[in-house]
């Protein structure tokens, strides 16, 4: 069994890894357009095949698609961001941690399709780069944060951050939180892993309205953002669990 998974593995990351190249030229080409949008779905979605993982897809309410939105996870595994891009409703703008942008290809292809590298060893740093993405306008495009700021390797949530809530009240967006589980399982969040076959569920849960939020009481932004992403997990735990006795 172990002999198998470790194949699938091997085939699984070199067809990713061969692959990445190709789209991530499409999407530096044409940047930030549809074009780059199916370019990077697309092999989201070839990632999630070859990793053997069946993808469940559930909003707790409807999400209006001419709007944005700040999005805001939690942080299980690298399958996550595959899982979320393959089935989010609208166009999302990652803020990642800037190491990111060094991997060859994928760093300039990011970069190109406007997703935002951080230093999250420095915050004012960080919340001029958020802010520079906000000034190019947002029409029709949410900004995605992992809260947490890294993966959790167990089920607690990790302490939030305040750049998700900072850039709903700088931008006026209502917020849309995310709840992922089943990622863990098929793909470790730390060291080296291999591909177990597995559903991953995504759930978008309900709109979290900005008004009467203000920027001098964030911390209360934090934690109803930190509530609406533990509601959203539990849902996606649910579905995880109810696909198992299938």
């Amino acid at each position: 069994m172990r002999l198998l998974l470790f194949v699938r593995t091997v085939v699984a990351a070199v067809v990713i890894a061969v692959t990445m190249p190709m789209f991530a030229l499409i999407i530096g080409i044409v940047g930030e357009r549809p074009a780059a949008e199916w370019a990077l779905r697309t092999w989201c979605r070839i990632a999630l095949f070859m990793s053997g993982v069946r993808l469940i897809f559930r909003e707790l309410e409807p999400i209006d698609r001419a709007r944005s939105y700040v999005f805001v996870s939690n942080h299980t595994s690298n399958m996550d961001v595959p899982a979320i891009l393959a089935c989010t409703p609208e166009p999302i703008r990652f803020i990642a941690k800037r190491e990111l942008s060094y991997v060859p290809f994928f760093g300039w292809a990011a970069g190109r399709m406007g997703h935002v590298f951080v230093n999250r060893k420095d915050s004012h740093a960080a919340a001029r780069a958020i802010q520079r993405r906000i000034d190019k306008g947002m029409s029709g495009i949410g900004l995605f944060f992992f809260a947490e700021g890294t993966r959790a390797t167990t089920d607690e949530l990790l302490p939030f951050k305040k750049g998700a809530a900072v850039a709903a009240l700088n931008t006026g967006l209502d917020c849309v939180p995310i709840g992922v589980a089943g990622a863990r399982e098929v793909l470790a969040p730390k060291g080296l892993s291999l591909f177990r076959p597995g559903t991953i569920a995504v759930v978008f849960g309900k709109v979290i309205p900005l008004a009467g939020h203000t920027l001098d009481e964030r911390d209360a932004l934090v934690q109803a953002q930190r509530a609406g992403v533990e509601a959203a997990v539990a849902e996606a735990r649910a579905l995880v669990a109810q696909s198992r006795l299938r």
